[in-house]
């Protein structure tokens, strides 16, 4: 159903198809105001059918997680919003490590990644979701055998938002250790607002004909 023609009638049970993942800033806008309204009469229900988890918590009063057609979790949007996510992301690293393998057997390197730099990869210690309070741990593995100097440059990315939400710069992080090893950092998320974020790690040299500048060899 349109949402404008939702609107229009007004039913006592409304259900919108991933209405939020259309039109331009206005229509956004107005979609935020009609949520904000209709909340208020405890005479509607509407069933907001999204991915967008962070529509969940700022609209919904309970949630339901649908999978293969099967009702897999129902509660609080806290807690079926944190299942979907750590299913997705499950999901994920079920696909990677597929991909990982698939290419090995087939001797070639993922993307990213070269004979140089075979192994790089960005992983976090312990959970995979955090509230603001929290310190994130994450480590970086990483295999280059070349003598000299190298750095890791670490970016987070805003997956829901775009742009770079944070950048060590090139030449921060100068490593000592080469060959395969892995190293471990902190990074406090009370400096970010609330979203969806990506970690990428590039693995850099310095450029031949400027010292000052690097050259990147992989990323991951």
């Amino acid at each position: 159903m349109p949402y404008t023609s939702s609107i229009k009638a007004q039913g006592d049970i409304l259900v919108l198809d991933e209405v939020l993942a259309v039109g331009d800033e206005a229509f956004q806008r107005k979609c935020d105001d009609f949520f904000t309204e209709i909340r208020k009469d405890p005479t509607k229900t509407v069933i907001l059918v999204t991915h967008d988890m962070n529509s969940v918590k700022k609209y919904c009063t309970r949630a339901m997680m649908i999978k293969d057609g099967e009702v897999v979790a129902i509660g609080d949007t806290e807690t079926v919003t944190s299942r979907y996510t750590l299913a997705n992301l499950e999901a994920e690293k079920k696909e990677q490590q597929a991909n990982r393998e698939k290419l090995e057997a087939e001797h070639q390197y993922p993307n990213g990644l070269n004979e140089r730099c075979p192994i790089l990869r960005t992983f976090p210690v312990k959970d995979a979701i955090y509230t603001s309070s929290d310190v994130f741990q994450f480590g970086v593995e990483y295999q280059f055998d070349e003598p000299g100097d190298f750095y890791l440059a670490i970016a987070m990315h805003d997956i829901r938002r775009g742009g770079i939400t944070y950048d060590t710069g090139a030449k921060k992080i100068k490593m000592t250790q080469h060959g395969h090893h892995t190293v471990y950092f902190e990074l406090p998320l009370k400096l970010f607002n609330n979203g969806e974020f990506r970690l990428f790690t590039s693995l850099r040299v310095p450029t031949p004909v400027d010292p000052n500048n690097t050259d990147m060899v992989a990323v991951g």
